[in-house]
């Protein structure tokens, strides 16, 4: 079946479990920053038991017809006893309201973090004594089968959690192992190659999570997986544990870790200035690690000119090292592209707690470093060396401060820095 038709009914995902989400394969971008080449699926599902129905999410506002079509091919309202929201971002929560006004005797489910929030959804007096909290172990009983909670916040809002159909195998997951990726044929043993698609969702939305993710994979890896529904994409039902498997390898550091401390400068130069502060701080940072340098313990500096290089290549770098150094002239007013587009690559990773500092030339007023250095706080970095700046050729007490900057950075690292009073005018 062509990926671009829709498919008018429910499909059966499991004994007594149907797929009724909306397919948008016109989609060419999510959230505005994630590009969706091949569209994307609001994946909701129903699960019958004997003693009522439950729903699994909903879909996006503007696609709510087909989600309430394909519902009412397997399920009456008043049957629905229960309806569960994994996730509230609006492309899965968007026909909820409207769900539980049309099912009145539904409770609502939802994570104990999620409550709160509802309000950014609807008025929740509308449905006074209709929701419940829950968390990890809680369950509801459907009649002969039972639903079980995995609370996994921050995969990708504090929100979020998984929930367990333990007599199917079946784990709907939200956000979780999910992807951009329209086919109607649906099920991954039957769509085309989501490989690419499956990797940059976790690379865009999950990374900077790593953390969680582990935690989460953590609470699922013991389960008999049969099937994971996730919100988005394929339905996998054939060798699922590979799709967990994949997020158990991509969550894991890539990089070898060594008791070395380590510290990336990254820069890019018009005229040489800016290179020649980058290896100043360089040897400053080398200098402060002593004779202490090995295996064992010591700061490895290393420099990377990012002149005509995409930001992808140093992502891996940059969530590795301890402290990052960026370094950029002042032209018309501002930091170069580059080294914006570098800094904005900084959400795809944790980078809190971490050292932060800038440095950079320039010809007339020299915003580039105040700028970068106020990025780097709000990014949760550390800065706690002023950075230098330095009017066209710098002179050799500027290479000097250059050399000091990077030896501070290095003290920092190495737990040797001295306590300082700061000027907080100088942070002004």
């Amino acid at each position: 079946m062509p990926a671009t038709a829709d498919r008018a009914d429910a499909v059966e995902v499991a004994r007594g479990v149907h797929w009724i989400g909306a397919f948008d394969p016109d989609l060419r971008s999510f959230d505005i920053i994630l590009r969706t080449a091949n569209g994307t699926s609001y994946n909701a599902y129903a699960v019958r038991g004997d003693a009522g129905v439950a729903v699994i999410d909903t879909v996006k506002a503007g696609f709510g017809a087909r989600f309430f079509h394909r519902l009412e091919a397997v399920a009456d309202y008043d049957e629905i006893s229960t309806v569960v929201l994994n996730h509230l971002e609006p492309d899965h929560s968007g026909a909820l309201p409207e769900l539980l006004r049309r099912a009145p005797r539904a409770q609502l489910y939802v994570s104990h973090q999620a409550r709160p929030m509802l309000k950014g959804l609807f008025d929740p007096e509308e449905f006074a004594g209709r929701i419940t909290g829950v968390g990890t172990g809680d369950t509801v009983d459907l009649g002969g089968r039972r639903l079980e909670f995995f609370n996994t916040p921050y995969l990708h809002w504090p929100d979020t959690q998984c929930t367990w159909l333990e007599d199917e195998g079946l784990l709907f997951t939200g956000d979780f192992l999910g992807c951009h990726y329209c086919d109607t044929r649906l099920f991954n043993d039957a769509v085309g190659d989501f490989r690419f698609s499956f990797d940059y969702y976790y690379a865009h939305i999950m990374r900077p999570f790593r953390a969680h993710v582990r935690t989460a994979l953590d609470l699922i890896e013991p389960l008999l997986l049969r099937t994971i529904a996730p919100a988005h994409g394929p339905v996998l039902r054939e060798d699922p544990r590979d799709y967990v498997r994949r997020y158990r390898a991509l969550s894991e550091s890539g990089l070898h870790r060594t008791q070395v401390k380590t510290l990336a400068i990254f820069y890019i130069s018009a005229y040489g200035a800016t290179r020649r502060m980058a290896e100043a701080i360089a040897a400053g940072a080398e200098s402060a690690a002593g004779d202490t340098e090995s295996l064992t313990g010591g700061v490895r500096v290393s420099l990377y000119d990012i002149e005509g290089s995409e930001p992808h290549p140093f992502v891996d770098l940059i969530e590795e090292a301890d402290a990052l150094i960026f370094g950029s002239p002042t032209i018309n007013g501002d930091a170069v592209k580059p080294v914006w587009d570098l800094l904005s690559s900084l959400t795809m990773v944790d980078v809190k707690g971490k050292l932060g500092a800038a440095f950079g030339s320039y010809g007339w007023s020299g915003e580039a470093v105040p700028m970068i250095e106020d990025r780097l706080r709000r990014l949760k970095l550390r800065v706690p060396v002023q950075g230098v700046k330095a009017r066209l050729a710098p002179t050799p007490d500027e290479f000097l401060a250059c050399h000091e900057l990077g030896r501070e950075i290095a003290l920092h690292l190495l737990g040797r820095a001295e306590a300082r009073v700061i000027d907080m005018a100088s942070l002004a």
